[in-house]
């Protein structure tokens, strides 16, 4: 197994607009939701003010093409929910993180969230029950679709 880069994160409680998608395709449907909030807004330039997680909810089923995807955007206090958007508190938690370029989705995302999963089996924390999350980053990088920071929730 190729070695991964780990780094341990105390996430502080958030405050998020949360965008939720369902079907064949969810990260395209949850995604245009948060689009349409957010950039008539000027908040789509991913700064920490502004950060995007999301993550499966529900997961993927054997035999069914749908599962559900859900995005969040951190939000100041003075920012407010509208249509498809709702704000909510996230308590935060100590997480293992680890970087995922992506080339090919597909396989790029699953074998890293392995790579991290196997890191904590390896490691002196335990398994935690928080939220697992994947923060998208921006990059600009040739030969690199996106890239996201993944969480894995942690215990001492």
């Amino acid at each position: 197994m190729d070695a991964i880069e780990v780094r341990i994160v105390n996430l502080e409680s958030l405050r998020v607009a949360r965008f939720h998608g369902y079907g064949e395709g969810p990260e395209d449907i949850a995604w245009q939701k948060l689009e349409a909030w957010a950039k008539p807004k000027g908040l789509l330039d991913y700064t920490e003010a502004h950060r995007i997680f999301g993550f499966n909810n529900p997961n993927p089923a054997p035999g069914s093409p749908n599962y559900g995807y859900e995005f969040w955007m951190t939000v100041t206090p003075e920012e407010t929910a509208g249509e498809d958007a709702e704000i909510i508190e996230f308590p935060g938690g100590l997480y293992a993180v680890s970087l995922c370029e992506v080339h090919a989705p597909w396989e790029d995302i699953p074998g890293t969230w392995q790579k991290l999963v196997a890191w904590r089996e390896a490691s002196p924390y335990k398994a935690a029950n928080h939220q697992w999350l994947e923060r998208h980053l921006h990059v600009e990088k040739p030969g690199v679709e996106f890239a996201l920071d993944l969480y894995l929730p942690i215990a001492e």
